[in-house]
């Protein structure tokens, strides 16, 4: 396996073997990592203490990941880079964790070199956003420090993956953004289905383009997607 840098891992897991197991296996590559077996505890160690990943159960007790996911993405502004884990293997599932803004889905039973790899992943990309910055196309703003997105001056309410998909656009424009491009940077090489990314698109429409008098959101035939008038 390849060297990878050194991260500080939240692990929240109420499988105890499987917890031990990739406790065991992040410690031996001399990551540091922490340990929680339900969500409160999890979201608590999450919202109190810095991570470079965490990695998250779907099922768990007192509070599930999806709800975990989505408090720290809407409530709390993390955009600390989450790898979700569930036997759970529905396109369905799947969708459910990337719009509560899970960055990786991985499902059970996996390899743990594989782990590693999606952590590793999921924090470099991560890494490369951290620059804060306003982005600005016509009437339409991103601050990607605060997270907040504006409209004629209005505030608009974006889940996490609406929101990413948003700010790849700004950053592209006036630049088509390949809808390859866009699925990479959303799941890396996993993908949910061919027409997520299209519905997902629709529903970003909804709330930027619909309640104003002209669209900025707009598909180039054959060739991607781009924010501009």
């Amino acid at each position: 396996m390849p060297p990878f840098a050194k991260y500080r891992i939240l692990l929240v897991e109420d499988h105890t073997d499987l917890a031990e197991t990739v406790l065991d296996f992040l410690t031996s590559m001399g990551w540091e990592v922490d340990y929680a077996a339900d969500g409160m505890t999890g979201l608590h160690l999450a919202r109190t203490q810095r991570f470079d990943a965490i990695v998250l159960d779907v099922m768990l007790p007192g509070m599930d990941g999806l709800t975990l996911c989505r408090e720290l993405r809407d409530q709390h502004r993390s955009s600390t880079p989450i790898v979700m884990m569930t036997a759970r293997d529905e396109l369905s599932d799947k969708l459910a964790g990337f719009e509560n803004g899970a960055d990786d889905y991985l499902v059970k039973p996996f390899d743990l070199p594989e782990l590693v790899a999606r952590i590793d992943s999921v924090v470099r990309r991560h890494q490369r956003r951290l620059m804060p910055e306003t982005l600005q196309v016509a009437d339409l703003v991103l601050d990607t420090g605060s997270r907040q997105v504006l409209r004629a001056g209005q505030e608009l309410s974006l889940s996490p993956t609406s929101f990413q998909i948003l700010r790849i656009l700004l950053q592209n424009s006036p630049n088509v953004v390949s809808r390859e491009t866009l699925e990479f940077e959303l799941w890396n090489d996993n993908p949910p289905a061919s027409d997520s990314l299209r519905s997902l698109i629709y529903k970003l429409r909804k709330t930027v383009d619909k309640p104003f008098d002209n669209s900025l959101i707009n598909t180039v035939q054959g060739a991607g997607y781009k924010v501009g008038e």
